[in-house]
């Protein structure tokens, strides 16, 4: 089946393209969605005034953006974990443990759906990336260490680690 997009969709292409996709994909999601039309003549005629709008609202959402994936780009986030001594953790490191923590530190929501990564189940560094839109994707580091350990990410990052840090710790005293 041959569609026009009419948004942009991750990992299938842009507004104003046109693009051959599986039936089911097509009928099931992108139709219901408005993410797409069938690809009739009719429809081919709007494909530059589609691709027109649509460099103008990613303009603008980029520029929205861009403060955040600056707030965002290099930052590091420490996770306190139980592992073996292998270094494998007893449990995992999720898109949502890390959407949490972002919201803690940053202040910034981020959808876990945003974050592309494995769950991580060993302990180190990891790069991951967030989608925040089509063009900007900034890194993040996450540091998996011991529990009992001290953070290694507030030698790195002491702006952003270590206030969270500090007021975490009388509220665990007084509970």
């Amino acid at each position: 089946m041959k569609v026009l997009l009419l948004k942009d969709v991750y990992k299938l292409g842009r507004a104003g393209d046109v693009k051959k996709v599986a039936d089911g994909y097509g009928r099931n999601f992108l139709l219901p969605q408005g993410m797409a039309v069938l690809a009739t003549p009719n429809a081919l005629k709007q494909a530059e005034k589609i691709k027109a709008e649509a460099i103008k609202q990613r303009a603008a959402l980029n520029q929205e953006m861009s403060a955040v994936a600056q707030v965002l780009g290099g930052m590091a986030i420490g996770f306190a974990a139980k592992a073996g001594e292998t270094g494998k953790l007893y449990g995992s490191i999720t898109a949502e443990d890390v959407a949490t923590a972002i919201k803690a530190r940053a202040g910034v929501e981020i959808k876990r759906q945003q974050i592309d990564m494995q769950p991580i189940r060993s302990l180190g560094e990891h790069t991951i990336h967030v989608r925040l839109t089509m063009d900007l994707i900034p890194e993040l580091t996450v540091v998996v260490f011991r529990e009992g350990e001290a953070d290694p990410t507030i030698k790195a990052a002491p702006q952003i680690a270590a206030t969270p840090v500090a007021e975490a710790e009388p509220s665990t005293e007084q509970a």
